[in-house]
């Protein structure tokens, strides 16, 4: 990858939700309580959701359609579109069925723990193939406003959850990548996160470890 256009936001969102996928494996398989009423009642369940919508809604809305016209009368980088957009919508319905399974009491919290595994293999099988193939090809194609653009819509769509999912989003990433994505903020906006949003990401119990 010629690495033109600045992906650094692509891969932390790409490290942050491999490291919440950690999260929900391990409170599935917990055996000292019942996993689905923890994963159920898990704050971060939910950011883990809200987050992987914003980032796939975002790249469906501004980078897919845009390569389309690019890439037009070259099949194999359009196959290759197609299958990143079949993979994103496998997504969902894995996402609906185990919450589903979180409020059935009858079907057991294997079903859970085989679901979680489903989405896991899943979504970690979709980065690596856009990681491999996607990201290259994006990089090749798209025009940095076009980028831009998309980093836009992505913020867009954050909106009122930013307080959240920014720390959320550099939750153990390296100090350089932290560096760089609270440079492009606002002095106001890099204040709050320092002083407001990142003690109070730190204080939630994302995944009910303390109860």
């Amino acid at each position: 990858m010629s690495d033109k256009l600045d992906m650094t936001l692509m891969f932390a969102m790409h490290n942050a939700l491999r490291r919440e996928l950690e999260f929900i494996a391990k409170t599935a398989a917990r055996t000292d309580d019942d996993p689905r009423r923890i994963l159920a009642t898990a704050v971060g369940w939910e950011m883990f959701k809200k987050a992987l919508h914003i980032h796939h809604t975002a790249e469906d809305e501004a980078i897919w359609p845009v390569m389309r016209e690019v890439l037009t009368g070259r099949p194999d980088d359009l196959a290759l579109l197609d299958a990143m957009e079949s993979e994103h919508a496998a997504i969902d319905p894995l996402l609906d069925a185990i919450d589903a399974a979180l409020a059935d009491r009858e079907s057991g919290p294997e079903h859970v723990a085989a679901l979680t595994e489903a989405l896991a293999d899943g979504l970690r099988g979709h980065l690596k193939h856009e990681e491999d193939e996607g990201l290259p090809l994006i990089d090749a194609t798209m025009t940095l406003e076009q980028w831009m653009h998309y980093g836009q819509v992505h913020s867009t769509r954050t909106g009122p959850d930013t307080p959240r999912l920014v720390p959320w989003l550099l939750d153990g990433a390296d100090e350089e990548v932290v560096a760089l994505m609270l440079t492009v903020l606002p002095d106001p906006v890099r204040a709050a996160y320092q002083n407001e949003w990142q003690p109070a990401y730190s204080a939630l119990d994302r995944w009910n470890a303390r109860a």
